[in-house]
């Protein structure tokens, strides 16, 4: 029966993100989907929950679709039909309703479930993936690549991260470099290393070409 759940909520998260052009679209979904099955084989949490939760984890994102509450109570509702145990369709829920960054602030997520999903999704938004997104999600917004005049933003709201003015490369300095420091579980705290440092020396070049002080 699960494995006919899992097979629906694939379907469903294709059919609402596969148009994509944020940096949200159904591979997104995907490499989290494998990420949090790896750690949750790793850390011994519930499988199905965490893919579950993987799976439909951006569904009821405010950013993407207006109304997160409208959004959980879609996901609910989903899994109800599906005959889903209404325990795990609960815990599914919970760890989408605290997934999100808001601005820097670091969700709680008291279950193992929820530390595997979030640290799968923060994942995504380092290394070579996320430099992708980072400037595929800021074109999406209108923003522009870089100005050297617009610093970045030390401490937001959920409203000021979401609405105020940036650039890609200060998303870099106002999220995904504070990322490491976040992750919840020994196997993705090992993967952030590696990509944090991989980003550290993209942004090294990116601002040596900037300036024109790269070497010939």
């Amino acid at each position: 029966m699960n494995e006919r759940i899992i097979a629906e909520a694939e379907r469903w998260a294709k059919e609402k993100l596969g148009g994509d052009s944020s940096g949200h679209d159904w591979w997104h979904i995907e490499r989290v989907r494998r990420m949090a099955v790896r750690l949750a084989r790793r850390t011994g949490a519930d499988g199905f929950v965490c893919e579950m939760a993987a799976l439909l984890h951006d569904l009821a994102d405010e950013k993407l679709f207006g109304d997160e509450e409208a959004g959980l109570r879609d996901i609910r509702r989903w899994l109800g039909e599906q005959g889903v145990d209404e325990g795990s369709a609960e815990r599914i829920v919970d760890i989408i309703a605290r997934l999100s960054f808001k601005g820097g602030g670091r969700a709680s997520m008291p279950t193992l479930e929820g530390q595997v999903v979030q640290d799968a999704d923060r994942l995504d938004a380092l290394g070579a993936v996320g430099i992708a997104r980072t400037f595929a999600y800021s074109g999406w917004k209108g923003q522009p690549m870089h100005d050297p005049a617009l610093p970045p933003r030390e401490a937001m709201t959920a409203e000021e991260y979401r609405k105020g003015k940036s650039t890609a490369y200060n998303h870099f300095h106002e999220k995904l470099l504070k990322l490491k420091a976040f992750m919840n579980t020994e196997e993705a705290r090992r993967i952030a290393e590696e990509r944090h440092r991989y980003m550290e020396s993209f942004l090294a070049r990116f601002e040596a070409e900037w300036n024109g002080t790269d070497e010939a």
